[in-house]
């Protein structure tokens, strides 16, 4: 019996050996592909600075990790439309926190504690590789608005970037000056017009899944941008999921189209 659990207890500690252990690289970037569909033990060290930042991780993290890691106040966000204002575009962010870190996504982090690196550890995670981006069309104007991952360190010229001195109300500005560029799980934002024109962040409360608004879909509503431009007049509730993805007010209520 003795031997019995000795064979037991080694062939536990040999398993525990070879489990897949990943040390992501949060500067040059790390080859994804060999690990892709793979579950490892994964570890990242993530230099974070007071206020916003920007975040895409090629796993999952749950909401009790980043309060355990960030502060039970951190906050995340993710883009969920952008509109033309006139002047530049506006970028539309929800909060998401309550549904963790999702692969491949970008975000952005509001971090209170002292700048300095965090630990994300996470047991048993699936790694995913592949492209980490989300992009978006501003309405009348035809411009491509993309938010996008460097999953590895990536040049700062023609893109725009939170900086930290300005990560306090998380403002997307010119990086063209910016010699060290982005490094890896930091995101950009990137036009097809390139990066001359304003950008501005709005935090968006909670919004109403589009679903339940169009059980009444032969009612007919007036929908609006949240800056408080009309959209559409006057069309049945069961068409504004077939509008463009984005954000929008309808009966007052904030309405998200994926």
């Amino acid at each position: 019996m003795k031997k019995f659990y000795l064979i037991a207890a080694l062939s536990f500690c040999t398993a525990m050996a070879h489990a897949l252990l990943l040390n992501l690289s949060t500067y040059g970037g790390t080859d994804l592909q060999k690990y892709d569909g793979k579950i490892c033990n994964v570890s990242v060290n993530r230099y974070t600075i007071t206020g916003w930042n920007t975040i895409s991780l090629p796993f999952a993290v749950s909401e009790e990790i980043l309060n355990e890691v960030f502060g039970n106040d951190c906050r995340l966000e993710r883009l969920v439309g952008v509109e033309n204002d006139g002047t530049g575009v506006k970028l539309n962010f929800q909060d998401c926190k309550a549904g963790g870190i999702e692969p491949n996504i970008p975000y952005i982090l509001y971090y209170s504690g002292e700048t300095g690196t965090k630990k994300i550890f996470v047991k048993d995670a699936q790694i995913v590789a592949g492209d980490s981006q989300v992009s978006f069309n501003a309405q009348g104007t035809g411009e491509t608005v993309k938010m996008a991952c460097a999953q590895k360190h990536l040049d700062a010229d023609g893109l725009y970037g939170v900086l930290a001195k300005d990560n306090s109300e998380a403002k997307f500005v010119n990086t063209d000056a910016i010699s060290s560029g982005f490094y890896a799980t930091r995101c950009y934002v990137q036009l097809s017009s390139g990066n001359t024109k304003t950008l501005t962040t709005n935090h968006i409360g909670d919004v109403t899944n589009v679903n339940q608004l169009t059980s009444n879909g032969n009612e007919l509503v007036d929908v609006f941008s949240v800056s408080g431009a009309l959209v559409a007049k006057q069309i049945p509730a069961s068409q504004v999921k077939n509008l463009q993805k984005g954000i929008y007010v309808v009966n007052g209520q904030t309405i998200a189209v994926k």
